[in-house]
């Protein structure tokens, strides 16, 4: 069996996007053995549920995130990710000003995917206070970077 791939997704409080990300892309590679899959927050509290319409849109698709628990982005949890994805630019950023040591293993969640009409390297918007419909956009977002992120993480070979 392959070498476990280790994936961390990153913003900022990981109520939202960054757990939606993690119970999609841990759908997508169900039953491959060789993916571990979580996430964190550049600023998270450290306990937190995902927020209630990130649960209903993973539920929509029949997608448990049983268990979790918000936390922020520690050099621990770094240390352990083989790639790391965080939603935007200054998610980025704020990673590689905090983790330089990291750098390496850093990348946009949109860095692989075209997004109709904004392109490649674009932000996943963050949904917050924006109702149902900003979550169904997040979720439609991720589900179109999720296959090309795979494929890269195959491609690198890493660990």
């Amino acid at each position: 069996m392959p070498a476990p791939k280790n994936v961390l997704f990153v913003c900022t409080g990981n109520t939202c996007r960054s757990p939606m990300a993690e119970g999609l892309f841990r759908h997508a590679v169900a039953g491959r053995g060789d993916f571990e899959v979580g996430s964190a927050g550049v600023a998270a509290s450290k306990g937190d549920t995902a927020s209630r319409d990130t649960l209903a849109v993973l539920k929509k698709r029949g997608i448990p995130l049983d268990g979790f628990a918000s936390r922020p982005v520690s050099a621990e949890l770094l240390e352990k990710a083989t790639h790391v994805f965080a939603m935007t630019g200054g998610h980025l950023a704020a990673l590689e000003r905090r983790f330089p040591q990291y750098a390496g293993k850093f990348y946009l969640v949109c860095e692989f995917t075209d997004l109709p009409g904004i392109g490649v390297g674009a932000d996943v918007p963050d949904p917050i206070g924006m109702g149902r419909a900003a979550y169904e956009e997040v979720a439609c977002v991720l589900e179109l970077a999720i296959p090309s992120l795979i494929g890269f993480i195959d491609q690198t070979g890493k660990p």
